[in-house]
């Protein structure tokens, strides 16, 4: 069934933002007057295809559902010479220079504003998030607690404690999680330090430093601001429900417990406990609770179960039952007008973090592990559709504006390199000649080759 959901959900995903695309060009070429002949959804072989309107354009599906293409009348393509002048006015190097960069630059930009709408859409609505209530691991250390010689995470070392709630990175303002993450993730991309305002209960207002040293050793892959020691705080490991017949339930363990250790190991909330358990199938351990004003001690042996997950299915250990772990939501909507600055907003800073990742990548700063393919996407479709339509809706956006950003680069054979083409013609008043750019699209497609394997080999690895 989750196969099943994903699939659909890469469908979906894809097929969306390549429609969106090509009707970018579609629409700006017919716009200009010129003579569309096909519009495929896929490339390679026709599988399906159907003519309407007065030019009779080909609406078809393609083979390879990896792109599509918008084929209009070009004499690059075939021999013109049989058409009436009226058709050959329709031609697209017949256009000016200024209608060839309007027809190629809509592609991208109708993914750019398909993201805005989504954005724009989901701010007016309204976005369950946590909040920027935060939790602080003191030290690098996954099982902190139990290893004194853990150095001090960044978060710990820079003053920051459980339970502050965060107002403003950098000056920005912050009130969910999300936005935090986002300024970090900027700070760690710009290798410049986070100033983070946070508001203390009891006590008032503090800013506090994480160091650029700190956010620029990180490889900005997974979970930045949990390496720097930051995470969602969530309510205290209290039971909610034991299941009767589980390993809780004949351990003692009983609704309205809080948690307090196991084996000795502090438990911080219902997530970190929920993970000590996990990696003790079958084996006894001590969990320490507190009942009505009393410490306890109870001895439980989790119950091995074979669970699937990204590396496959492996083995858990669980006692039936439930225990508090949800954090505090915050539902935000905006006004229309405020919605849609937000919007584009978030579009124009993920666009530029995009570049500046792609620039890093290219000089070496950043990991090329962070070059992701379909199977990467597929998975991550498939989880965010499983979240809810908003979690969604937003994954769409944001794979929109990469598409978008990456038809842009001066790679030849993309928008990006035709328009490199175009402002070259602009300054010199002359065409690219047609033996440079044949040579170009060859080196074009070697380097998108190498690309789409390179992102291939590292969706491959991160499954195994």
């Amino acid at each position: 069934m989750n196969f099943l959901q994903t699939a659909l959900a890469f469908a979906v995903c894809l097929g969306s933002l390549i429609i969106f695309h090509e009707l970018g060009h579609y629409l700006v070429a017919r716009w200009c007057g010129v003579k569309v002949l096909r519009f495929s959804v896929g490339m390679g072989k026709v599988v399906w295809s159907r003519r309407f309107g007065r030019d009779q354009t080909e609406w078809a599906v393609s083979a390879l559902p990896l792109g599509g293409y918008v084929k209009m009348l070009d004499a690059r393509e075939g021999d013109l010479g049989d058409l009436p002048a009226e058709e050959l006015k329709r031609e697209f190097t017949r256009q000016n220079v200024w209608k060839r960069i309007a027809i190629v630059a809509a592609g991208p930009l109708a993914n750019f504003l398909l993201a805005i709408v989504l954005y724009a859409g989901l701010y007016l609505h309204g976005v369950e998030e946590p909040t920027s209530k935060i939790s602080v691991r003191a030290t690098e250390a996954a099982a902190a607690a139990a290893t004194a010689a853990a150095a001090p995470s960044a978060a710990w070392s820079a003053g920051l404690r459980s339970g502050d709630v965060v107002t403003a990175v950098n000056e920005q303002p912050v009130a969910v999680w999300s936005e935090l993450r986002w300024n970090l993730m900027q700070a760690a991309i710009d290798k410049t330090e986070a100033r983070i305002a946070v508001e203390r209960a009891g006590q008032g207002r503090f800013t506090f430093v994480l160091p650029a040293a700190a956010l620029a050793a990180q490889d900005l892959e997974g979970d930045v601001p949990g390496k720097l020691g930051l995470g969602v705080a969530r309510p205290a490991p209290v039971v909610e429900e034991v299941l009767a017949g589980g390993p809780a339930a004949r351990s003692g363990l009983r609704k309205g417990d809080l948690l307090l250790s196991v084996d000795g190991v502090p438990v911080a909330d219902g997530i970190a406990f929920i993970e000590i358990i996990r990696n003790a199938a079958g084996k006894t351990v001590q969990v320490a609770v507190r009942r009505a004003g009393q410490q306890l001690a109870l001895a439980m042996v989790p119950q091995a179960e074979q669970a699937k997950t990204g590396k496959g299915t492996v083995t858990v250990g669980k006692i039936s039952a439930y225990i508090a772990q949800l954090p505090d939501m915050i539902t935000v909507p905006s006004s229309p007008l405020a919605a849609v600055g937000k919007a584009v907003a978030r579009v124009w800073d993920t666009s530029v973090m995009s570049v500046k990742m792609i620039g890093k990548m290219i000089t070496g700063e950043v990991s090329l592990k962070n070059v992701t393919g379909p199977i990467t996407i597929a998975d991550y479709a498939g989880q965010t559709a499983r979240m809810g339509a908003a979690s969604y809706l937003s994954f769409i956006a944001f794979i929109s504006i990469s598409l978008g950003v990456m038809n842009l680069l001066p790679i030849p054979v993309l928008d990006g390199g035709h328009l490199l083409y175009y402002s070259l013609e602009v300054l010199t008043g002359r065409s690219v000649p047609e033996r440079f750019g044949e040579i170009a699209q060859r080196l074009g497609i070697g380097l998108l080759l190498t690309l789409m394997l390179l992102a291939v080999f590292n969706d491959v690895a991160r499954l195994l």
